[in-house]
């Protein structure tokens, strides 16, 4: 058997809310309510549940999302839109920038639950074939 990590529970403050936001700046769908969560499934089959819980008990977590460059700028774009802060490192000491990492892009951002959300084009630690 492979193993495959095949959902995750994600806290917030407002599980329908936090749901669409990162729907919507993914390009993804929100799915069906089941029970106390409402999930949004990812392109390769993990779904992330979103439930509500009171904000004083949220501990923020940090999510990276892989896309494609086309998809990275029309996320970049929502996330732009948005009016959301961006930044090019996870202690958001470059704000308004992205980064270049691995030879990609990339940028975090905080969702409506004050999770750290990041888009990368590259892989950590990618290297193009060939390369030493």
């Amino acid at each position: 058997m492979s193993v495959a990590l095949n959902h995750t529970i994600i806290h917030s403050r407002d599980n329908r809310e936090s749901a669409a936001f990162l729907a919507h700046v993914l390009g993804l769908s929100v799915g069906a309510e089941a029970g106390p969560f409402i999930p949004v499934e990812t392109a390769n089959g993990v779904t992330l549940d979103f439930a509500t819980i009171p904000a004083e008990s949220i501990t923020p977590q940090h999510y990276a999302f892989l896309l494609s460059e086309e998809e990275f700028d029309e996320a970049f774009g929502k996330i732009r839109a948005s009016g959301a802060a961006y930044y090019a490192d996870p202690h958001g000491k470059h704000p308004g920038e992205i980064n270049h990492n691995d030879g990609g892009r990339g940028v975090y951002f905080t969702d409506p639950a004050g999770h750290g959300m990041e888009i990368i084009t590259r892989p950590y630690g990618y290297q193009e074939d060939g390369a030493a």
